[in-house]
């Protein structure tokens, strides 16, 4: 055989060897990025909810999947925005915290026409389509602290109410079970004044201040979260009338704890917001997985006492 020919047959065979080694090479299906989660919390600026951002990056770390966390700084608006910005890049899971039950709806229905699983977290949204809602019974709480504080004051006295923003679940839920309680089981009890401080401390010292002035006496004080007890507290210190008024508080931030322990605070209901982080996340990565989750979660409450 002529040398140039047996070489044109050899380099052909290659060839078509090479051609037919390509197309049994199966085509990948799979993404080649890892999972992507977003977790958008109302704020920042408050202890617990740092504490339940630090139980989703754990579990997110053991899960191996990327937390994206944004914070809308108690801002409706600006947390649309920064769901809209998570949505844009794509994440495979959203969970939220909103800071209002309504005007979190659009963008959850915008999460859900991009085909995003949606999981709301410790606060629940009005509407929009959500795989699972990861929370404490924050009726339950209200009831709990109302219970307490009836027994501490012996079922008479004044009472004031701290309450939180306004349009969260939590403070509505929170100042659901609280007032259903104090109006059938603690009929000896009067609540004198219900004012919002936004779950914020500086407005908790700043309204308790007011209402300190305009409420000769106060026997008792129940917040909606512990933050605005603790400012509450403050004020009533700088008025030396702490020690005529049970506090209690929801939440058991490390503040709160140590101010049970120091007998400044009566009583808080303890809220687990790291438990609530990592079923957060876990939640979400086995909802990506094809597995089955309960549409609500509850996360066990507790009271601290001294």
């Amino acid at each position: 055989m002529n040398r140039k020919l047996f070489a044109l047959l050899v380099m052909t065979a290659m060839v078509l060897a090479a051609c037919r080694g390509a197309a049994a090479t199966p085509v990948a299906t799979e993404p080649t990025e890892g999972t992507t989660i977003g977790l958008s919390l109302s704020t920042l600026n408050n202890p617990f909810f740092v504490t339940l951002r630090d139980g989703a990056q754990a579990a997110a770390d053991a899960a191996g999947v990327e937390l994206i966390v944004v914070d809308a700084q108690d801002d409706p608006a600006r947390e649309a925005t920064i769901i809209e910005d998570l949505i844009q890049r794509g994440v495979d899971a959203l969970l939220v915290n909103p800071t209002d039950a309504d005007a979190i709806v659009p963008s959850i229905e915008r999460a859900n026409a991009a085909g995003i699983p949606v999981f709301t977290i410790d606060r629940a949204a009005s509407g929009g389509e959500i795989a699972s809602h990861i929370a404490s019974d924050n009726v339950a709480g209200g009831r709990m602290a109302a219970e307490f504080l009836c027994t501490a004051l012996g079922d008479q006295g004044k009472v004031v109410e701290l309450e939180g923003i306004a349009g969260t679940s939590a403070a509505r839920d929170r100042g659901q079970g609280f007032n259903e309680y104090m109006s059938s089981e603690c009929t000896g009890v009067e609540i004198v004044a219900r004012q919002t401080a936004n779950f914020n401390r500086a407005e908790g010292l700043t309204v308790f201040e007011n209402l300190l002035e305009a409420q000769p006496v106060i026997g008792g004080v129940f917040a909606h979260n512990d933050e605005m007890i603790l400012g509450a507290i403050e004020a009533a210190k700088a008025a030396n009338r702490a020690g005529e008024i049970v506090f209690v508080g929801f939440d058991a931030v490390d503040d709160a704890v140590a101010a049970v322990e120091a007998g400044d605070l009566a009583a808080t209901v303890a809220q687990q917001p790291s438990e609530m982080g990592r079923l957060g996340i876990e939640t979400a990565v086995k909802h990506l997985n094809g597995q089955s989750v309960e549409t609500y979660i509850p996360v066990a409450l507790s009271l601290v006492t001294p």
